[in-house]
């Protein structure tokens, strides 16, 4: 993809013309400091590339190179297929995908090497099992066969050389749904029909989840020295639906869901439908953090929301005591597929879509070491956004309608005439824009940018025309 590589030389050129041009009244632009490579993460550092996930695993090394590129550094898939036809057969867990047709053992230790993270998903019933008859989504008529499957994956991948510490317990079990669902996409249970309009609710849907299946798995990944990770609370459920039952305390089991969880998990919620899930379970525990394990997915259609989420998900995390890198994490839905929104286009070779570039520039653009911004940002009319530092770099990411457009960033320590520079960065391409659309003075009350955006802006067709950019400040020494 040599179009990745030329903005950056075309960025740094830039400069050096800017740099000889002697621009000192208007704060010239710094390309080449918001170009870093993203170094390996220290656990006393905190990275956006720790924030970022996908579904699936990178399988080739082609696949893996491109992974690194977009800043994914978590997978997460399947496990199985356990015991598919039979109980006197052997419980085997070395395959995954949906079809259970790829080796495991293999993907996470080239996952491992390669220093992508990796979520097994544990699930579901077989058949013969199943309390809906033929129906792997349903509740197991014996739940010794769940447990003897959970221990053996447990057992297996935790130990060397797989050293897996996080499992998630099925996938998105619930009861009835707000959009009108009578039952959960992947829990089924009474009542159930394939047809959806002649299903009813499973009443004890929740009940039956935490005392047959959670529980249950949860003891045997903590009996291991594991992390248990929710599995999947999905949108339609409602948070208050899913602070009742993480609350339910289980006359079976003798305890609540919460008491067996340490990292909540919910699907397709937006950054702030975690602040309520983090102060109530997250902030003076018990749990460890708040991760999303599925987002994306067709909201990806706006080429604006994954940079915006992951950058508004980087500032939430700062904001909220991210003193480990494990506490925060999203997994995008999915990142291949046949469909223009996915993060790439399957096929050979396989092509970065729109959304996939975005991730590669947010990956550049703020791949060092990250900290909040406790200054101010004061945008003129029809304009937005938020800031925060990458290294040594400010870095604001931007949403504007087409014109020109001011921000005034105050609380900028340090800060000296002549040895600031700022770059607009297209946050969907990579692109500089041109030094003639971008000024920048600074006062002692803080500093000003102008700066204009094109009429052919990149958020086209989703609501009033927007443009996504970065204005990334940078202090030369």
């Amino acid at each position: 993809m040599t179009e990745r590589f030329e903005f950056s030389r075309r960025r740094r050129a830039m400069l050096a013309a800017m740099a000889a041009a002697g621009a000192t009244s208007s704060v010239c632009a710094s390309a080449a400091q918001a170009v870093r490579a993203v170094s390996a993460s220290g656990r006393g550092e905190r990275r956006m590339t720790q924030l970022i996930g996908a579904n699936g695993w990178p399988v080739t090394a082609a696949n893996i190179a491109m992974w690194k590129e977009m800043g994914i550094s978590w997978g997460r898939d399947s496990v199985g297929p356990g015991q598919p036809h039979s109980p006197d057969e052997p419980v085997e867990v070395d395959k995954t995908g949906a079809a259970f047709d790829h080796n495991l053992p293999q993907a996470i230790v080239q996952n491992n090497r390669n220093g992508i993270r990796s979520l097994l998903l544990l699930g579901y019933t077989p058949k013969w099992n199943a309390s809906v008859d033929g129906d792997s989504r349903s509740a197991p008529k014996d739940d010794s066969v769940w447990q003897r499957y959970v221990e053996t994956v447990v057992r297996t991948y935790i130990a060397p050389p797989y050293n897996i510490r996080h499992f998630q317990i099925w996938n998105e079990a619930a009861g009835k749904l707000s959009g009108g669902s009578p039952q959960a996409t992947f829990w089924h249970g009474k009542n159930f029909r394939a047809q959806h309009e002649k299903s009813r609710p499973y009443d004890r849907a929740m009940q039956d989840y935490v005392e047959l299946v959670h529980i249950p798995a949860a003891r045997i990944v903590r009996k291991y020295g594991g992390y248990v990770v929710y599995g999947g609370w999905p949108d339609q459920g409602g948070l208050d639906n899913y602070i009742k039952w993480l609350e339910y305390r289980s006359p079976v089991a003798g305890a609540r869901m919460i008491d067996w969880v340490d990292y909540l998990d919910t699907h397709y919620l937006g950054v702030d439908g975690l602040t309520p899930l983090y102060e109530r379970y997250v902030a003076n525990g018990p749990a460890r953090g708040v991760w999303q394990t599925e987002i994306g997915d067709r909201y990806m259609t706006d080429p604006h929301y994954l940079p915006m989420y992951f950058f508004r998900f980087a500032v939430w995390a700062l904001d909220h005591a991210w003193d480990d890198p494990d506490k925060y994490v999203s997994m995008v839905y999915h990142w291949d597929g046949f469909e223009p929104y996915r993060l790439t286009h399957r096929g050979n070779p396989r092509t970065y879509n729109v959304s996939g570039k975005s991730l590669i520039v947010l990956n550049k653009t703020v791949g060092g070491a990250l900290e909040r911004f406790n200054g101010h940002l004061a945008f003129g009319p029809n304009a937005s956004g938020l800031a925060l530092r990458s290294g040594s770099d400010l870095v604001v990411q931007v949403r504007a309608s087409p014109g020109p457009r001011t921000v005034t960033v105050t609380g900028l320590s340090g800060a000296q005439p002549g040895r600031l520079g700022v770059a607009m960065i297209d946050a969907l391409t990579g692109e500089p824009a041109d030094m003639s659309a971008i000024a920048a003075r600074l006062s002692p009350d803080g500093l000003s940018i102008d700066f204009r955006v094109p009429e052919a802006v990149n958020g086209a067709g989703h609501g009033a025309p927007a443009h996504l950019a970065y204005l990334v400040v940078a202090q030369h020494a």
